[in-house]
C-alpha cells in the first residue's frame, strides 16, 4: 500500500521509516512524504490513479490539513484515499471539522505507532 505523510516538520521521513522499516523492506508498505498541504496536492494530482492512503497533519502554514483534507474529499474522484488525520492538538473542534469533512481517521501526537500500525493493518 501506498501512504503519502504530508507534516511540515521534516523530521517526521526519518521517524516513518525507522517505525516501518519492516513492512518497507517486505514492500508491504511504500510511504512518499509532503511537506506542505500545496505539496501533498501536487503529489496526488500527479499520482490520481493510485489507491492511497494519506496521513496528514492538521496544523502547517500555508494550506492546513483540514483545507486538504476539504479539498481530496471534494475533488477525488474513485478510489478516494483514505485520509487519517494527525495533530499535536486533540481539541473537539478539530475533531468534529475533520469527521464533517470527510476524514476516515484522527490520531493525536505524539503518534502512538503500535496504533497506527493496527489501523493500517485493517486498511491493508
Amino acid at each position: 500500500m501506498k501512504i503519502l505523510v504530508v507534516d511540515d516538520e521534516r523530521d517526521v521521513q526519518a521517524l516513518f521509516q525507522q517505525r516501518f522499516r519492516k513492512e518497507i523492506k517486505n514492500g508491504d508498505l511504500y510511504f512518499d512524504f509532503a511537506f506542505s498541504g500545496e505539496e501533498a496536492l501536487a503529489y496526488l494530482k500527479q499520482n490520481q490513479k493510485e489507491a492511497l492512503l494519506i496521513l496528514s497533519d492538521i496544523n502547517m502554514p500555508g494550506m492546513n490539513g483540514l483545507e486538504l483534507l476539504e479539498y481530496i474529499k471534494q475533488e477525488f474522484q474513485k478510489p478516494v484515499p483514505i485520509v487519517i488525520m494527525i495533530t499535536a492538538y486533540g481539541d473537539d473542534e478539530n475533531y468534529k471539522t475533520a469527521q464533517r469533512l470527510g476524514a476516515d481517521d484522527f490520531l493525536t501526537k505524539p503518534v502512538d505507532f503500535k496504533i497506527l500500525k493496527e489501523k493500517l493493518i485493517k486498511v491493508i
